[in-house]
């Protein structure tokens, strides 16, 4: 079945709306657009960069990127889906050729960490994401808790990726750390961050 013109364009209308929010700094607006398109633009991803575990990596660049350059989209030259999956696409290919740059002496996919493995399938899960959850806390008593909860390396490598809109890559330079280590970092926070801000909607009664 086509889809509808007129839906189309209320899609392309909502976010629109949703990026000039995000362009003032709103969270919430972040969150939604995040779950709106967030599967969309990990198919666009998975397209270039056939790696799960990267997929997700350079998934959570592209939102950032979006959180950082979002003042920068203009409705009178691309339509919002074409300007975010331009993004992805652009993140993806970086990665790759990142990739192709390093030395090969890590398998991501390798027996090792499987725990990691595994909380990085329960984070691209249907459920709300971690970004989401963010902008959905109730509070902001809830989300310093949940931050105070993390390391001074998860807390300071989230404030810089998230707050300020740097790199994986950028944040490595700026704490002088291997990209490794703050990209496990970043990912470890963001699973715990869900954790924890999922265990206080349900102590609240949000499903």
């Amino acid at each position: 079945m086509a889809t509808d013109p007129k839906d189309w364009t209320e899609r392309s209308r909502d976010l629109a709306a949703l990026l000039s929010r995000v362009a003032l700094g709103d969270r919430a607006a972040f969150a939604t657009l995040y779950q709106q398109t967030s599967a969309h633009l990990l198919g666009v991803v998975l397209r270039i960069q056939r790696d799960r575990a990267q997929a997700e990596d350079v998934l959570q660049e592209v939102y950032v990127n979006v959180w950082r350059a979002a003042q920068g989209f203009d409705t009178s030259l691309s339509q919002p889906m074409t300007w975010l999956t331009s993004v992805a696409r652009n993140r993806a290919i970086d990665s790759l050729r990142r990739r192709q740059s390093e030395p090969n002496t890590v398998s991501l996919s390798g027996s090792g960490d499987d725990d990691e493995n595994d909380m990085l399938h329960d984070l691209a899960s249907a459920n709300a994401g971690p970004l989401e959850l963010l902008g959905q806390a109730a509070d902001a008593q809830a989300l310093r808790g949940c931050m105070a909860a993390l390391s001074g390396e998860q807390q300071q490598s989230l404030a810089l990726a998230f707050y300020q809109g740097l790199s994986h890559a950028e944040v490595a330079e700026h704490l002088r750390q291997p990209l490794g280590t703050v990209k496990s970092w970043v990912r470890r926070a963001l699973i715990a961050l869900k954790g924890c801000l999922e265990h206080v909607q349900r102590e609240r009664g949000v499903t």
